[in-house]
């Protein structure tokens, strides 16, 4: 990783200097050497501040939707997860790939439980890779915690997120961090009466995790950052996983955030689709 850490600062601090962007985003110490956080580089004698290594747990895509007219370019730091994620914004129109300069990074996996179930650790998209591509890891059942659900009674399943869903404070973090929330405002912000309550109770906060799944559920890239940063460790990719394996059964081998080409899943009307309800 110390390699990667080099070459990720020589070549952020080349970038700024030559003006080429704006400024990079990725990642810098905080409070120890085994805490990160996300870094916006805009001076080329700055550089120095970037780090790698298996601390840098925070994703750097979705501080793209911030500056979606950026002056010049901005350079990310992107592993799998985040390329994905990048791949989601071009193809949803959110931001324009020649605003944005990709500084690749293979990752083998930082502290976050989710990176046990990546099978992209390579970037799949980039102007250029810092470091040797890694071996990928497909030895996995993909849905192996959604399986583990589904054999509980429905009663079972019922008062498990019944539980979770009274645990959860509404602070939004899961919705803030993900990279396919991308509205300019969240309906759970507006105040239509028939939207979202503002009441505290698992009924609201039931309404609002459904709803979120919902929207993201075709689109998700599994990052699993919204899981990461619930402050009550809420199981939310176990929710959206239930949805992604829905989408395979349904359309055959479906992974969103592949390709900057593709349309979600449920974006796509074909007339050979699986039609249970005719």
């Amino acid at each position: 990783m110390s390699d990667i850490q080099s070459a990720l600062r020589e070549r952020a601090r080349e970038l700024l200097e030559d003006g080429k962007v704006e400024y990079v985003i990725g990642w810098e110490s905080a409070r120890g050497e085994d805490k990160t956080r996300p870094a916006f580089i805009r001076k080329a004698e700055d550089a120095g501040r970037l780090v790698w290594n298996r601390f840098c747990v925070n994703s750097t895509a979705k501080y793209l939707l911030h500056d979606r007219w950026p002056k010049g370019k901005i350079a990310v730091c992107a592993r799998g997860c985040d390329t994905r994620a990048i791949n989601r914004m071009l193809s949803d129109g959110q931001i324009k790939r020649e605003n944005v300069y990709i500084l690749g990074i293979p990752c083998e996996g930082v502290e976050n439980k989710i990176c046990q179930r990546c099978a992209h650790r390579n970037p799949l998209v980039y102007d250029e890779l810092l470091g040797e591509s890694v071996e990928e890891k497909t030895d996995f059942d993909r849905f192996a915690n959604v399986r583990e659900m589904q054999e509980m009674t429905l009663e079972q399943r019922r008062k498990m997120w019944e539980d979770e869903f009274t645990k959860c404070i509404r602070c939004y973090a899961c919705r803030n961090v993900c990279p396919a929330c991308s509205c300019r405002e969240c309906y759970a912000d507006q105040y239509r009466t028939g939207w979202q309550g503002k009441q505290f109770n698992s009924v609201e906060n039931r309404v609002y995790g459904l709803t979120r799944a919902y929207h993201v559920g075709d689109r998700c890239i599994e990052c699993g950052e919204c899981e990461r940063v619930c402050p009550m460790d809420l199981p939310i990719m176990l929710q959206t996983g239930k949805m992604l394996m829905q989408c395979n059964e349904l359309f055959g081998d479906y992974e969103c955030g592949l390709s900057a080409d593709e349309i979600p899943a449920l974006g796509t009307y074909n007339l050979n689709d699986a039609d249970s309800f005719g």
